[in-house]
């Protein structure tokens, strides 16, 4: 069981964040504007968490103008991708320890 706790990481342990690596998992990136809509979030919600992410670097941010206006988008990175893959991980064996 010990083995198991360490994988669950506190970076994930809101529901925005959850929310948006969960988003950035199926998708190559989602915009800011995609990220608000689809998790109902505001946008000092938003920036907040996904300034947390980056800072443990599991996302990339690429900032760019489209039409002359500001497009924020959101990349996972190869070490997001896999400690949210271990965390989900921990979180079955949780849920469902004799699978």
């Amino acid at each position: 069981m010990k083995n198991i706790i360490q994988h669950i990481s506190k970076a994930f342990d809101h529901r925005v964040r959850l929310g948006i690596m969960s988003i950035l998992m199926v998708n190559d990136f989602a915009d800011f504007n995609m990220l608000k809509e689809l998790l109902g979030a505001t946008d000092g919600n938003i920036a907040s968490h996904t300034k947390a992410l980056e800072k443990e670097a599991y996302i990339s941010i690429e900032k760019s103008f489209i039409n002359r206006k500001p497009n924020t988008r959101y990349i996972a990175t190869k070490s997001g991708r896999e400690a949210f893959t271990k965390h989900i991980e921990a979180l079955e064996k949780l849920i469902n320890p004799n699978e």
